[in-house]
């Protein structure tokens, strides 16, 4: 199977398990989708995760979150840039996510990182997603 947007995929399998209430939630792996979760668990969002292989493909395991009366930490996901139409943001154009509730991912020359972080380091890049 060929996907065409595997970060949208990724942010898809999320939105999905945290609305239906599911504990954890199994992603195809790749470099990129680690490193949004990581900065996902670092952030808060996700409870954790785990890297496993089966049937010879590296699987992520993502552990999800909800605070107090079973409500979700992750509210919503939403896909910035696509494959048809990236969207590149300066270091003066990132912007708080949600008044500064929410983060931004970036993927920078510096590697991915939150919007906070990049603005921080004075690097712009890909406006990957928003979360929040």
């Amino acid at each position: 199977m060929s996907l065409t947007d595997p970060v949208a995929d990724l942010l898809t399998r999320l939105r999905n398990a945290v609305r239906s209430h599911h504990v954890k939630v199994d992603v195809p792996s790749s470099k990129l989708k680690l490193e949004i979760v990581r900065i996902l668990q670092d952030e808060g969002y996700v409870g954790g995760f785990k890297l496993n292989e089966e049937n010879g493909r590296p699987l992520l395991k993502v552990q999800l979150k909800y605070g107090p009366n079973d409500q979700p930490v992750l509210s919503n996901l939403r896909r910035v840039s696509h494959p048809g139409c990236r969207v590149y943001i300066g270091r003066h154009d990132i912007r708080p996510v949600l008044g500064g509730l929410g983060i931004s991912i970036l993927s920078t020359p510096r590697g991915v990182m939150t919007g906070r972080q990049a603005r921080k380091l004075g690097v712009g890049g890909e406006l990957l997603c928003e979360v929040w």
